[in-house]
């Protein structure tokens, strides 16, 4: 095996990868990649970083709730969009938070702010089992507290009136198209977190220059436009719990699943490109 190896390396040094027009030359950065992350890691258990970081996901997605839910509930209640921020507000809300809380929770606890985003990482090896199950639940109770105070701002006739923000599939679309919106946003969310906080893209694309959050929300906010319509964009099962147990109505529980599925098979869709397709180029190494 150490042969074959040394074969691999020597056959990827000598045929480097063509580099795209317009690219400045690869980088000859070494790189060395990390060991994957534990299935079970009983350590973290006794470890303040790994609280400080559940933390830090519950104060992130409360506060991503508040403000996005809040921003939907305004544009629900008024009579014409005009006079509101509209479609494009809201979906400028959901991406600038989510810029906003990346940066500032990226160095505390990986800033994912969504179930489906850790899924994903999980399935990369990117983070243990057990801290990936203590930030959906912590990423979960933020966003019921999140979508609760927003229902004690508007009073619970108001809340409910305006929709709870709750995610619903729109009259006109089918199950599978609500599904079928829901894989391919959180797989275009994913898929960019994934790229824009690879440390082996960063080595081998240094030209690049990378601000993780940016892309991220950016990724949101798109997302949030072309599936607002079909779904009102779930792309988070977090965002998606915490308005359904606040709004608590069946309409909203009848389509809940989706906003749990949908976003797992396309965090998974994305993990499995980014780490078989993306990251298989090549890696020229410093001899």
């Amino acid at each position: 095996m150490e042969g074959k190896e040394e074969d691999v390396k020597l056959g990827a040094n000598k045929f480097s990868e063509r580099q795209p027009i317009g690219t400045s030359a690869q980088s000859d950065k070494d790189y060395k990649e990390p060991p994957p992350a534990p299935l079970f890691e009983p350590g973290e258990l006794k470890s303040w970083s790994f609280y400080r970081a559940g933390i830090a996901e519950f104060m992130a997605t409360f506060l991503f709730l508040y403000i996005t839910v809040l921003t939907v509930m305004g544009v629900s209640k008024s009579n014409t969009k005009c006079s509101t921020v509209g479609i494009q507000g809201i979906a400028w809300a959901f991406g600038g938070m989510i810029f906003a809380l990346v940066y500032c929770t990226a160095g505390i606890s990986g800033g994912h702010i969504n179930p489906a985003v850790t899924f994903g990482l999980l399935l990369a090896r990117k983070l243990s089992l057990t801290r990936a199950v203590f930030y959906m639940v912590m990423q979960c109770l933020g966003a019921v507290c999140g979508a609760g105070v927003v229902k004690g701002f508007e009073g619970s006739k108001n809340y409910e009136r305006l929709g709870g923000g709750a995610n619903v599939v729109a009259h006109g679309y089918t199950k599978g198209d609500g599904l079928g919106a829901e894989i391919i946003g959180t797989f275009v969310l994913v898929y960019t977190v994934f790229s824009a906080t690879d440390a082996k893209r960063n080595a081998r694309d240094s030209h690049v220059p990378i601000l993780a959050p940016l892309p991220i929300g950016f990724a949101v906010f798109l997302v949030h436009l072309a599936t607002i319509p079909i779904t009102g964009t779930g792309i988070n099962p977090a965002r998606s719990l915490g308005a359904a147990i606040i709004f608590n109505k069946d309409h909203a529980w009848d389509d809940h699943w989706i906003f749990w599925v949908g976003p797992f098979i396309g965090a998974a869709l994305a993990a499995v490109y980014h780490q078989i397709v993306i990251r298989a180029i090549p890696f020229k190494s410093r001899a």
